[in-house]
């Protein structure tokens, strides 16, 4: 992970382990600090990586409640990042919306057929909408 990817996050584990912990995939630097400040905001513990492969290793050492994945991303694309975390035991019931600028139908069946919990296409979402919907899938949790 980068050290930029690093400051990122609230690490202050002790103080926030009753924190819901969401992990942030997105390579877009400005859209992701929007999501970290609003996701702060709403009393989420954040972090945030910018590609594939470090959202795979995070899911395994930073146990998130739910990850909040984009597609269209370096490395590893979200759907196969995806497709790795349904099909790992220790991240198969990991609650996982893929949020992305995506809006065909047969992406949308894609990753529904890998089991993604929620997807949301950016430019039919507000953050509010995003927010509401990370509340529900983590209240079912």
């Amino acid at each position: 992970m980068s050290s930029m990817d690093q400051n990122d996050t609230t690490n202050s584990e002790d103080k926030n382990s009753d924190l819901k912990r969401i992990l942030l995939v997105e390579d877009d630097d400005s859209l992701a600090n929007v999501y970290i400040t609003r996701l702060q905001a709403e009393g989420f513990d954040v972090r945030r990586v910018s590609n594939g492969e470090d959202a795979l290793a995070a899911a395994m050492s930073y146990h998130p409640s739910l990850v909040l994945l984009d597609v269209m991303m370096p490395i590893v694309s979200g759907f196969d990042v995806l497709d790795i975390l349904r099909n790992t035991p220790e991240t198969a019931n990991l609650k996982i919306i893929m949020l992305t600028a995506l809006s065909q139908e047969s992406d949308q069946e894609r990753a529904k057929s890998l089991k993604v919990d929620d997807y949301l296409i950016k430019s039919q979402v507000v953050i509010a909408d995003v927010i509401e919907r990370i509340r529900h899938h983590l209240e079912t949790a």
